[in-house]
């Protein structure tokens, strides 16, 4: 019956845990002191004292939770001396309203034993609230680190599928066709030199994306000069209808990002933007930090941009879903992903992620 009353919409599911143990620990608690009681012949009213002891402490222990959640990112000290503080405060509070039921129910006056008893009773109560505190506190920290391993997990996952994805676009016969199509006219041409230095790039370029675990982090400029090795393919292909135009800040240069991460969208850029369009393609770049964010914006003037972009994610191909997924695997809710209208055409995509570096890992 709790149980379904516990799993109605208006409780969420991060709660829910917690509302089952605060109900379960406190009746478990009464439970075991009225067992306690009839061992000792204790009058049938003690019962309800019992059970108005352990609601009030079910009460007295609720603004604990919420005072926890406030207080969970202070220095480890403190936090220490905060939780044996508030315990304290929410015993004797505790030991305050037993007090009032006490007389209330046998009617009994103060006298110097009851002062004593008083005092054992608060200690007793305020070793109870520093246990419901340390359980508390270990539920809460094993839960987290459930929710990383977890994490983790669907990282590791994701990041393997992802690399998979991606190698189906390196090895796309469509990219090898007209990479090697373009290597080949140049040979025709007898423009060698170029030849040799496209097959190298290309060479380069294939032996990056299968070297690289896609689990792990590389820098930003590493990532940049594979990048540079893709579109170096593509600019022969254009000829001088790509223009590439890179803006990464000397800070930006360190921040860590996953292998290969931008080229699906620089790929799906080339698709729909640069080569529908007549006019001379761009290709733009742009990374810096900013609050202690990595802000990277990469941009086309390509034609026919949706009012909406947004609205791409939903019929979005591979690139755009496996870079999204991928980013949620291994940054959580610590990142952001948005496409929005370049001007004067064309489409930008912004991502947003925590700026880490190799000497803050």
């Amino acid at each position: 019956m709790l149980k379904s009353l516990l799993s109605k919409s208006w409780f969420p599911s991060s709660d829910r845990g917690f509302w089952l143990l605060q109900f379960g620990g406190w009746a478990g608690y009464a439970l075991v002191n009225y067992i306690g009681s009839l061992m000792h012949e204790m009058r049938d009213i003690y019962g309800v004292v019992l059970v108005l002891g352990a609601y009030s402490g079910f009460l007295l222990t609720l603004p604990l939770r919420y005072f926890y959640q406030r207080v969970w990112e202070w220095h480890p000290l403190l936090l220490m001396f905060v939780v044996i503080l508030a315990s304290y405060i929410t015993a004797c509070l505790w030991a305050v309203v037993d007090n009032a039921t006490y007389w209330e129910i046998y009617k009994f006056g103060f006298t110097p034993d009851s002062h004593l008893a008083y005092f054992k009773n608060n200690i007793a109560k305020f070793y109870i609230v520093l246990s419901w505190s340390g359980l508390y506190f270990g539920i809460k920290y094993y839960r987290m680190l459930q929710n990383e391993k977890q994490k983790a997990l669907m990282a590791s996952s994701m990041a393997h599928q992802a690399q998979l994805k991606m190698l189906r676009y390196q090895l796309n016969p469509h990219f090898l066709f007209n990479s090697l199509n373009a290597i080949s006219t140049l040979i025709l041409v007898q423009d060698t030199a170029i030849a040799n230095k496209m097959v190298n790039r290309l060479s380069h370029f294939l032996r990056f994306s299968l070297d690289n675990d896609p689990i792990k982090k590389i820098t930003l400029k590493k990532e940049v000069e594979a990048l540079m090795l893709y579109l170096d393919i593509e600019k022969v292909r254009f000829d001088e209808r790509l223009e590439i135009l890179i803006d990464v800040s000397d800070e930006a240069k360190r921040a860590l990002v996953p292998s290969l991460l931008f080229q699906p969208l620089i790929e799906n850029a080339i698709k729909y933007a640069i080569a529908k369009t007549e006019e001379q393609g761009v290709l733009s770049l742009k990374a810096y930090v900013e609050r202690n964010r990595l802000i990277v914006q990469l941009c086309d003037n390509g034609p026919h941009a949706p009012e909406q972009p947004e609205l791409l994610m939903k019929n979005a191909g591979v690139g755009l879903k496996n870079t999204r997924e991928r980013l949620a695997a291994l940054y959580g809710d610590e990142f952001t992903f948005s496409m929005t209208k370049n001007e004067p055409q064309g489409l930008c995509v912004e991502i947003v992620l925590p700026f880490e570096t190799l000497e803050s890992v």
